[in-house]
């Protein structure tokens, strides 16, 4: 079965704090038994243990009460005790971006996501592949979604298609919808329709998108 969640952007907190009160008296009625009982001192690092693991999610992402983002994925680790708190999903992650209708606006997939609360950042991390509104396909190796900013970008090679327009650069910035972007070190590829030519044509250029 998998798990459902609706939540504000600023309340990772919170739910761990639920979760854990959820647990605790699961933890009280084991921790009782006959017999002695021997203490092992046990020294918590918040960077790499966690508070919390949920599997099989789906979740709702609000911000200002509006839901903004679908997200699907196997796994979720809340470390709520780090220097600076996180979220990590080890395993492939499915996202939407959604407008005011729940239309889906961009798409999104990746091998692993790690996300910053306090920052309202996300970070996709390997076979990063977003697609717009306009079936453009963008492909990185990472991605920064920046919600504070309320913007995307990367500084990693990255690769634009839409039908047979192929565009590269080595970093890039666009809005959350991927409906304008900004590539740099832009190399565009257009490929010559031509039977005698099958080779495509590169132009080295600066571009734009709006």
């Amino acid at each position: 079965m998998k798990c459902r969640f609706l939540y504000e952007t600023d309340t990772l907190k919170g739910m761990a704090i639920i979760c854990m009160m959820i647990a605790m008296p699961l933890c009280y009625f084991t921790s009782c038994s006959w017999g002695k009982k021997e203490f092992v001192d046990f020294e918590f690092d918040g960077e790499t243990s966690y508070n919390v693991k949920t599997t099989d999610v789906i979740m709702f992402i609000s911000d200002s009460g509006i839901t903004k983002f679908r997200l699907e994925t196997k796994e979720w680790y809340i470390f709520d005790e780090a220097a600076d708190p996180y979220n990590y999903f080890p395993q492939k992650v499915h996202g939407e971006q959604l407008d005011t209708l729940f239309r889906v606006e961009a798409v999104f997939d990746a091998d692993t996501a790690y996300y910053y609360p306090q920052k309202k950042l996300w970070k996709l991390i390997d076979n990063v592949k977003a697609i717009n509104l306009e079936g453009q396909q963008f492909e990185t190796t990472i991605l920064y979604w920046d919600n504070a900013e309320g913007r995307i970008y990367s500084d990693r090679f990255i690769r634009i298609t839409k039908g047979d327009f192929i565009n590269t650069g080595t970093g890039f910035e666009a809005n959350q919808t991927l409906s304008e972007y900004r590539i740099f070190n832009s190399t565009a590829e257009i490929p010559i329709q031509d039977n005698a030519t099958p080779d495509s044509t590169t132009i080295e250029t600066s571009y734009t998108s709006k």
